[in-house]
């Protein structure tokens, strides 16, 4: 089942006097902050959306002062709270790639039809993605996602097919 929203980082800390906030990214893309106009930040439950004043790169965190937040007090309140954006205001991607909020849960089939398990987590191994799949009993099995094995996305019919090659479990 698609997301309707996506969680793009979480405050982690306050930044100087002026009100801005310390925000962990979970994109690949830091620049993808600059540019959004207001986010959805999670605070207690509630979702409060919050419109952008400023953002600045430091190192690999991203540095963001929200109208209406003036100083180091009022920003202290969102230490923790996740950000999210609404799937419209994500970016296109390119053909055959997906969102891993997407792909999380999704069924695993291999290609006999017999069910391995559900995504339970995705992770870069600096030479491409890893698929975390899971069974019922909590077994795990790691799948690259490479073409030789992840043979077919289907998000809308939740589900993946594998071909296990050779020395994969």
């Amino acid at each position: 089942m698609k997301q309707e929203y996506f969680e793009i980082g979480q405050i982690v800390n306050t930044f100087g006097i002026k009100g801005f906030v310390k925000v962990n990214p979970f994109t690949d893309d830091m620049h993808r902050f600059e540019e959004l106009k207001s986010v959805l930040v999670v605070k207690n439950k509630e979702t409060i959306e919050m419109h952008i004043e400023e953002v600045k790169l430091h190192k690999n965190v991203v540095l963001i002062k929200f109208k209406g937040i003036e100083d180091i007090n009022m920003a202290e309140k969102y230490k923790g709270c996740y950000i999210k954006i609404k799937r419209e205001d994500a970016r296109k991607l390119p053909k055959d790639t997906y969102f891993i909020a997407d792909l999380i849960g999704i069924k695993v089939y291999d290609d006999n039809g017999n069910l391995l398990g559900k995504v339970d987590d995705i992770y870069n191994n600096k030479v491409h993605d890893v698929y975390v799949i899971k069974n019922d009993l909590g077994k795990q099995i790691l799948l690259p996602s490479i073409k030789e094995v992840i043979k077919q996305i289907d998000i809308d019919n939740d589900m993946i097919v594998v071909h296990l090659i050779d020395g994969l479990i």
